[in-house]
């Protein structure tokens, strides 16, 4: 059993994951419940500032809140010192409602809606990354009507294809994000940037993709931006200023798994950006990152109560929690694996293969394939981890199934930091017609 972060098995043969023992988790918060190792996220976020700051280069390590956007970690993140990028209003107002610096925040996103704009414009956001055209003459315009300059990185996609999932991976050419290096369109989005009076660009931003174990796609990134960044300079008098690589950095969900220290991620990137920019005399830039997964993600556990079996004799025998596709997507959408444990018994035997199946009323609503748990009994507690990133997230309310609740643990003390959704929460924003309000019936 591999353990994340402040996890041990305690003497009563329980999960403990930040000093709380997890039954009494489900006991006080209820189950399905997201568990989020404080210590573990902090201690991630270290890592990425403290190896950038060993460098002695410039530079910024945003969080990527689309991973997991809460109050509590955005404040989190600006307690770390690191920056902040959205990609909605709604991230953006999560971030704003915490106290969150708003010039340290960045608003990514290949559509941004006027109303999103004219929202960060007020709030004086510190950098846009503009994905296309559409927008770069939309927000020079908003901005003008706002007497404003805004900073600008402009998005261009590298044509470095990462080893990850098709649905992940978004640094090669055939993407919808960015400007494409290789053809032209990102060298007329620099002219047509430096024409607009009221953007300031700043540089560009790359991401190849997502879950990235190796550094080679960071260095041919690097390699391939630094090109595009001296001929810009070349041919139209521009120096960039910021180069930002975007994340991507992966985590270890199953055995297998491979992730490299962020030392090793942070050497490589900063590495061939000094080789690269020197090579060619030109100032080294500010380096800026985008980190999400891998600072939440092994940090966050959920907890499922067991509940109904199905054993079908030389097949396969099913297990029932009750949460599944509307608290964690992933496995259904990325064929995504997990580990996990029987939390209240997890010094027990494993003896039999079983498959977590979710109560959602589809037949793909599987969380875990071919499970080893010792005998499972309805009540047990089953602790999936590394379910930081993404889950919480992307959860919804299919079948009406209401969201779970977040604590924060550290020290022995579980804070709640999102209620569980009430049913009230369900039906808060229905609006029934007076045309099929229920008319009183005449005696």
């Amino acid at each position: 059993m591999y353990l994340h972060g402040t996890s041990r098995i305690n003497d009563q043969g329980h999960l403990e994951i930040g000093g709380c023992d997890v039954t009494d988790l489900a006991r006080n918060f209820g189950t399905p419940l997201y568990i989020v190792d404080e210590a573990l996220v902090r201690q991630r976020a270290r890592e990425y500032v403290e190896a950038f700051r060993e460098t002695g280069l410039k530079f910024q390590v945003a969080y990527a809140s689309k991973a997991f956007c809460v109050m509590a970690m955005c404040r989190v993140a600006e307690e770390e010192g690191m920056s902040l990028d959205v990609v909605s209003d709604g991230e953006l107002y999560t971030a704003l409602q915490a106290g969150f610096p708003a010039e340290r925040i960045h608003f990514h996103g290949n559509n941004k809606t006027p109303e999103e704009i004219e929202m960060a414009l007020q709030a004086n956001i510190g950098c846009f990354v503009v994905d296309n055209f559409v927008e770069l003459h939309l927000l020079n315009a908003i901005a003008a009507e706002h007497g404003k300059t805004v900073n600008v990185l402009l998005r261009v996609t590298p044509g470095v294809e990462a080893h990850t999932h098709d649905y992940i991976s978004t640094g090669q050419q055939d993407s919808k994000f960015g400007f494409d290096i290789s053809n032209g369109t990102a060298f007329r989005a620099v002219e047509e940037a430096l024409k607009q009076p009221q953007l300031k660009l700043l540089g560009v931003h790359s991401h190849i993709g997502s879950q990235i174990f190796e550094v080679e796609g960071f260095r041919m990134a690097v390699e391939k931006v630094a090109a595009f960044s001296i001929e810009i300079r070349a041919k139209l008098d521009k120096t960039f200023s910021v180069i930002n690589l975007g994340g991507g950095f992966g985590i270890r969900y199953v055995e297998g798994d491979s992730p490299l220290p962020v030392g090793t991620y942070v050497k490589a990137i900063t590495e061939a950006i000094i080789a690269s920019f020197t090579s060619a005399d030109y100032p080294l830039p500010e380096i800026w990152v985008e980190p999400g997964r891998s600072i939440v993600g092994d940090a966050g556990t959920t907890l499922y109560t067991i509940g109904t079996s199905k054993d079908i004799p030389g097949v396969r025998k099913y297990i029932a929690v009750d949460g599944g596709m509307t608290d964690n997507p992933r496995p259904a959408l990325y064929e995504s694996k997990y580990e996990a444990v029987l939390a209240n018994r997890a010094n027990d035997a494993a003896k039999e293969i079983v498959s977590v199946a979710g109560k959602c009323c589809e037949s793909g609503d599987m969380l875990i394939w071919d499970l080893n748990l010792p005998p499972v009994e309805t009540g047990d507690l089953l602790a999936v981890f590394c379910t930081g990133a993404y889950n919480y997230a992307m959860a919804s309310n299919y079948n009406r199934i209401r969201r779970p609740a977040v604590v924060f643990v550290k020290d022995g003390q579980a804070d709640l930091v999102v209620a569980r959704e009430s049913f009230e929460n369900i039906v808060g924003n229905d609006v029934i017609p007076e045309r099929l309000r229920k008319q009183a019936v005449a005696k």
